[in-house]
């Protein structure tokens, strides 16, 4: 058997649930911002806007990785596999599919 092939249940690279890394960064992130925000900021306030920023930035970070996690999650590995669940998603919802522009 090959290494690209997969066996029954297992991932073909080995790994197995990664999509766990990026739920635990996510929620890192969240929790570092939230407890950022509640401490607030003491010091010179000249260097406050970048306090905000860092804050903002943990809280986008969050949100992208556990977006990253859920995907990682539901198998969604390429674009074709997210045109592919688009294309599901419109099926069953009953819409008619998306004309194609090529």
């Amino acid at each position: 058997m090959k290494m690209e092939e997969k066996e029954e249940g297992k991932p073909a690279n080995g790994m197995i649930g990664d999509h766990w890394g990026w739920a635990a960064a996510g929620a890192t992130q969240f929790v570092l911002g939230i407890l950022a925000f509640r401490k607030g900021y003491s010091g010179d306030s000249n260097l406050m806007p970048f306090k905000a920023f860092a804050v903002a930035s943990l809280f986008v970070g969050a949100a992208a990785t556990s977006a990253t996690a859920s995907l990682r999650a539901s198998g969604v590995r390429s674009v074709d596999d997210m045109k592919a669940l688009g294309e599901d998603i419109r099926s069953n919802l009953g819409l008619q599919p998306r004309p194609r522009s090529e």
